[in-house]
């Protein structure tokens, strides 16, 4: 499964800004060792449905210990038979069509 995920802070520094709060979701999400991928609006995460949920709580719960309220955006992905590699397959696939 592929899910793309958004965490934010509900506080933001004095320019408005979240990056220090994402930077601490997206911090948890590269140490788990799940392929990933972070781009200016979501950070995608690849594997099997228990670890890629228990990643994503444990983002939320790092945001949550500087914030006192969090907001999570999550969209999956979940096709069988396609279990590993879709980070990349999905887009080559893509651009097989474009071309």
């Amino acid at each position: 499964m592929i899910v793309a995920i958004s965490i934010s802070p509900s506080g933001a520094d004095e320019t408005g800004g979240v990056a220090a709060g994402v930077a601490e979701a997206v911090q948890v999400i590269r140490d788990s060792g799940l392929p990933c991928e972070t781009n200016s609006m979501f950070t995608n995460i690849e594997g099997e449905w228990d670890e890629v949920m228990a990643v994503v709580k444990q983002a939320v719960f790092k945001v949550a210990e500087s914030s006192p309220r969090v907001g999570l955006v999550l969209k999956a992905d979940l096709r069988a038979g396609h279990d590993h590699g879709e980070l990349s397959a999905k887009v080559e696939r893509l651009e097989e069509h474009l071309a």
